[in-house]
């Protein structure tokens, strides 16, 4: 478990499952707007455990860590954080996405937890750069980003299907000798 002042990270476990579904159901057309198109049966507590089971595997490859995030106080989970895509070798990189319950959006929370899987990721992962991709509309997520200290680089065309249509996405990334 990783903390900082309102929330805490942990890697996804089975026993996460049932409030993995509740935060997908209670959020599924804010989610929608920002993610690609998914199963009905990801709607469902089978579709959360095979969900959970992929990210313990990942995790056992090397290659996936996925957290929830918590609040400090109540334990509720509010969100989810991912570093995906792991790559090592002379890249050494991986990617960041995440998702926070709607109720919870402007509290602080998903800055202190990308600080927290950013930190993960340099410290105990031994990586040396993250990149993220957000729709340029998303001004609430690019300022988390920054708020974490990724830099823009740069609009990627099409490159993500989301919601059904291809979106373009603005990269951001940092590097290890970067964060604060």
């Amino acid at each position: 478990m990783l903390n900082r002042q309102q929330i805490s990270i942990e890697l996804s476990e089975l026993s996460d499952a049932e409030d993995l579904l509740k935060l997908e159901l209670n959020n599924r057309d804010f989610f929608q707007m920002y993610t690609p198109l998914r199963s009905e049966k990801f709607y469902t507590l089978e579709g959360q455990i095979e969900r959970i089971n992929k990210n313990i595997l990942q995790v056992q490859e090397y290659t996936g860590y996925s957290f929830g995030i918590f609040l400090l106080d109540s334990k509720e989970l509010v969100g989810t954080i991912a570093l995906s895509e792991v790559v090592r070798g002379d890249l050494q990189s991986c990617w960041i996405g995440y998702c926070l319950d709607k109720r919870h959006n402007g509290k602080g929370y998903m800055t202190e937890a990308v600080k927290l899987a950013v930190d993960y990721a340099f410290k105990e992962l031994e990586l040396h750069r993250i990149e993220a991709g957000v729709m340029p509309h998303n001004k609430g997520s690019i300022k988390v980003l920054e708020k974490a200290g990724f830099h823009k680089e740069g609009i990627a065309k099409e490159n993500v299907r989301i919601n059904g249509r291809w979106e373009d996405h603005q990269t951001l990334a940092i590097v290890k000798n970067e964060e604060g």
